[in-house]
């Protein structure tokens, strides 16, 4: 029995998607470090600039390969960055883990427990994603001549 890979989505469809990533990106770029900011979500302790410079890292790393991807993205190209995006992406979330850069008032509700399941759950997949490119990644260098 041969495996094929499914057919790839027409490149309009492809670069329209690229670009829509890029544009949420560099929104989210410039919403989070344009003044008031990451300042104006009342949740945010001050701490969150010990996990800003990582997570600009990873908005910008996406950034970049939509970017390029417009341009060209043969498979393996494609697999390569999303491999780095989403490492960059697990680190990020590694250390929002650790710094925690939240502060809930609502007794009510134990809104750090929530959140931190709601990390680590985001930690979880975004691991299994990162080795699911890497075994795609694999598997394109596998198959060049």
């Amino acid at each position: 029995m041969e495996i094929h890979a499914p057919a790839r989505r027409p490149a309009v469809a492809r670069r329209t998607g690229y670009t829509i990533a890029a544009v949420i990106d560099g929104t989210l770029l410039y919403a989070i470090n344009a003044h008031p900011g990451w300042q104006a979500v009342p949740l945010l302790s001050p701490d969150t600039l010990r996990v800003l410079p990582l997570v600009n890292l990873s908005l910008i790393a996406a950034l970049i390969a939509s970017t390029i991807f417009l341009a060209h993205d043969p498979r393996w190209m494609r697999s390569a960055g999303d491999l780095a995006t989403t490492l960059i992406s697990l680190t990020a979330l590694a250390q929002i883990l650790r710094i925690f850069p939240f502060a809930f008032d609502d007794p009510t509700v134990d809104w750090a427990l929530i959140v931190r399941t709601v990390v680590i759950v985001a930690i979880a997949l975004t691991a299994i994603a990162a080795a699911v490119h890497l075994v795609t990644l694999l598997r394109h260098a596998a198959q060049r001549p």
